[in-house]
């Protein structure tokens, strides 16, 4: 449902309220408003497109997907999206959710960084690739051109792009087969500069 803003209103299930208590502690102001407006960006798209996706889920998984990239979570060794994956496992687990439901999350999240997944294919991690690519790199602009400048009134960019940037370059070198690795190597360090969001 709608908030008087316009804005999708965020999730209110016990498991919802605590992944914003864990990404509040955790996360930067900048990465926190981040993984919202990922959250934002990808309920904005599915009613556009007339995708049903399962709500608290897209919401849990959008607010821990890049949890792997802060210091008490980052691995020495696993890229940090699997690292995010993995608390997001342990995370719903502990919060009541079924296994299988906790293991949806931490696919959601290892896939974000993965090749392209349809819409048919897995709602959620379709979304959480389609929100992220466009608040981290500017793609897609005409799907979130409407309403990006309320997001951003609520959920403000901060030093985001700086922090981000800081982030995938330090993970490219201490993980140089990793995602993060091949997306600077590809222009990622450009994109992220440049945002159209930014400038």
């Amino acid at each position: 449902m709608p908030e008087s803003s316009g804005l999708p209103e965020l999730p209110r299930t016990p498991a919802a309220t605590a992944a914003l208590s864990v990404a509040t502690r955790y996360c930067s102001p900048g990465l926190l408003n981040h993984s919202i407006r990922s959250y934002v960006w990808g309920v904005t798209y599915a009613g556009a497109h007339g995708i049903a996706f399962d709500d608290e889920l897209y919401y849990v998984s959008a607010l821990l997907h890049d949890t792997g990239l802060t210091e008490p979570f980052d691995s020495h060794s696993l890229p940090f999206e699997e690292a995010g994956g993995h608390l997001a496992w342990v995370f719903g687990v502990a919060t009541g959710w079924p296994e299988a439901r906790a293991a949806r999350a931490e696919h959601i999240i290892v896939t974000h960084m993965r090749a392209d997944v349809s819409a048919a294919e897995d709602a959620e991690s379709h979304l959480l690739q389609v929100a992220m690519s466009w608040d981290v790199a500017g793609r897609r602009p005409e799907e979130f051109h409407e309403n990006s400048w309320s997001v951003l009134d609520r959920y403000p960019r901060l030093d985001f792009a700086t922090e981000f940037l800081a982030w995938f370059e330090d993970q490219a070198e201490r993980k140089p087969s990793s995602a993060a690795a091949r997306s600077i190597e590809s222009g990622g360090r450009l994109r992220i500069s440049a945002h159209p969001l930014d400038v």
